[in-house]
């Protein structure tokens, strides 16, 4: 198939724009816990209607200090409260919010908000401040900078006690569905990251498409959402206004490391995160039950879970026996993961990365179904996903309803739909491109199923021509590979060579455990360790498993260990956690060297 579409579920207000949300829930569901804050150490609901006043009393901050209707605000801060309660008090100020990473660097900072023409800046920590001041100086349009942790909020609503009601009601009134909501920087694996404008529209279309489409999984008064996504990430946006437009709570964390914990506490019905958070969740269970000399018992089970789940998708469902160790095994085990989650939660929603079809069957085997979806933030998130009623793993999902995916000639994903952006801030050049015939050109390679399914097979960019003419698409392999518990990264190389090869990075949470248990000396590393035969043996076995998933002209024949992970601090990884590979072939030009070298 080459082209699908569903039908909208949800017809955006041509009138409207994001802050209808909060005075709707506040006039129709005044006493609902629409989000919740974490006052020490301690979650507290708070209602519609405190939500909407306290959203005011931001604005009219704004307002007072001269913040202008279309004004871009800037937004710097770990995923919180004060976050959300920004978002939309910039809109209701009736500015155009500008997301900053709390971990960019100060040079990432004077592009964005320099580029955006930010007139104000909200951020959260020293850290933040002293990155905006340390640039001031070539930031001419900034006036502003409030700071959360130095009373900034404090602030503002001093600040605004003399401005009326009325007035923040026709500030959150002038912005039109296809105005601009906020300018999202790209994560930027090459070059400088664009900034890509998203209307009220983009997130109408986007949110309300995906609340109807999965209602059983946004019920009023009953579910709720825990945010541990960065908020300058599109993803996290999505994540932060869906559940105010269902209404259902929403809780946000700042980091992932205490993430057990707050899952614990916070009991969400839904999760939304992305695989590297699935596949922690399961390697973690896994070592643990190793360590708890149980790890026969969980393999079983996995493997039980896995085969449980696929029997579901044939016509006759699971056999007797099946059902029966399915049946044990939710006792002994599955119970056990699913309280690891919260213990109320029946799905989650995963975006950002192929999740891999094991990993679908294990989930949707214990009894805890994650949908996966596809997008990008040129289409506000999600653009496709899968039904929470008719799922299909191994895939992306159906399209947004409302919005179109076809598959080109050459195979790249284009899409059409209200959820697209704008263009890109000050671009016009890449607008035009991308934005060529009336379709969004992704880049992404992949095929639609007879029911409209859409599989991501690759990157048109990082497709990788060997020596012999073999196209190869790194996403497929480096995806299996990664699942491995001890692989942080994995980047295959082979553009004009004899074969295809790959750098991988150790995961340092997991190698600790893994040099204990084969009796490697303490405090060891991946440098140390690189040439260690058990470690390579380790590694081998999770190429192999890679190798599993392509022909052979495809798999990995030799690879070498790096001394040190990827990250952001590094320069070899996004805010979003994407590889920067023209950057990693750079820096280990010797190591790609040594795997062809005679």
């Amino acid at each position: 198939m080459r082209e699908f579409s569903l039908p909208a579920l949800y017809e955006v207000p041509a009138d409207g724009n994001l802050t209808d949300i909060v005075r709707r829930n506040a006039a129709q569901h005044p006493d609902v816990a629409v989000i919740a804050r974490k006052v020490d150490g301690v979650w507290q609901d708070v209602t519609a209607t405190r939500f909407l006043a306290e959203v005011h009393t931001a604005a009219k901050g704004l307002i007072a200090a001269g913040v202008q209707p279309g004004d871009r605000v800037g937004l710097m801060s770990r995923t919180r409260y004060e976050w959300t309660l920004m978002d939309f008090a910039i809109w209701s100020a009736g500015a155009v919010t500008v997301p900053v990473y709390e971990t960019s660097s100060p040079e990432q900072v004077q592009w964005i908000l320099s580029d955006s023409g930010a007139t104000a800046c909200v951020v959260e920590l020293d850290a933040h401040t002293q990155a905006v001041e340390s640039v001031r100086a070539s930031l001419p349009a900034l006036k502003h900078v409030w700071q959360i942790e130095a009373g900034g909020l404090e602030e503002l609503a001093r600040l605004g006690q003399g401005v009326a009601d009325a007035t923040v009601e026709e500030r959150g009134s002038l912005a039109r569905a296809d105005d601009p909501a906020t300018i999202v920087y790209t994560s930027g694996t090459t070059g400088r990251p664009k900034g890509c404008v998203l209307t009220h529209r983009s997130f109408f279309a986007e949110c309300g498409n995906i609340v109807e489409r999965l209602r059983p999984l946004f019920r009023t008064g009953e579910c709720s959402v825990l945010l541990f996504l960065p908020l300058a990430h599109v993803f996290g946006r999505l994540v932060q206004i869906a559940p105010m437009m269902a209404p259902i709570k929403l809780g946000c964390v700042p980091d992932i490391k205490n993430l057990t914990d707050e899952l614990a506490a916070f009991r969400p019905t839904l999760v939304l995160g992305v695989p590297r958070v699935f596949e922690k969740v399961y390697n973690t269970a896994r070592a643990k039950a190793q360590a708890d000399g149980k790890g026969a018992i969980f393999d079983k089970a996995a493997d039980t879970a896995i085969a449980y789940s696929k029997a579901l998708d044939a016509p006759s469902g699971p056999a007797l026996g099946l059902k029966i160790k399915h049946k044990v095994f939710d006792r002994l085990v599955y119970g056990k993961l699913r309280a690891v989650l919260g213990g109320r939660g029946e799905y989650a929603i995963s975006g950002g990365a192929p999740l891999g079809e094991r990993l679908g069957h294990f989930f949707r085997g214990i009894g805890f179904t994650v949908l996966e979806g596809y997008g990008l933030t040129e289409s506000c998130a999600a653009t496709a996903f899968n039904p929470w009623d008719r799922q299909k793993i191994g895939t992306v999902g159906q399209p947004l309803p409302g919005s179109v995916v076809r598959i080109a000639d050459d195979g790249e994903v284009l899409l059409h739909g209200e959820h697209l952006f704008k263009e890109y801030w000050n671009n016009p050049g890449a607008t035009a491109e991308a934005l060529a015939d009336g379709w969004f050109h992704t880049g992404d390679i992949g095929t639609l199923d007879e029911d409209g399914y859409l599989r991501i097979t690759g990157r048109k960019k990082e497709i990788i021509v060997t020596a012999g003419g073999k196209n190869v698409a790194p996403a497929v392999i480096e995806d299996r590979i990664r699942a491995h518990a001890l692989v942080a990264e994995c980047m295959v190389v082979g553009d004009g060579r004899p074969f295809v090869g790959a750098l991988v990075t150790i995961d340092e949470e997991f190698l600790g455990r893994w040099a204990e248990e084969h009796g490697k000396p303490a405090g060891c590393t991946a440098a140390s360790l690189r040439e260690d035969p058990e470690l390579r043996a380790a590694i081998q076995a999770a190429i192999d498993d890679g190798n599993a998933a392509v022909s052979k002209a495809e798999s990995v024949r030799k690879f070498r260990i790096l001394p040190a992970q990827f990250t952001e601090e590094s320069g070899h990884l996004t805010p979003s956690l994407k590889l920067k590979r023209n950057v990693v072939a750079k820096d280990y030009a010797n190591e790609i060297e040594a795997i062809y070298a005679k």
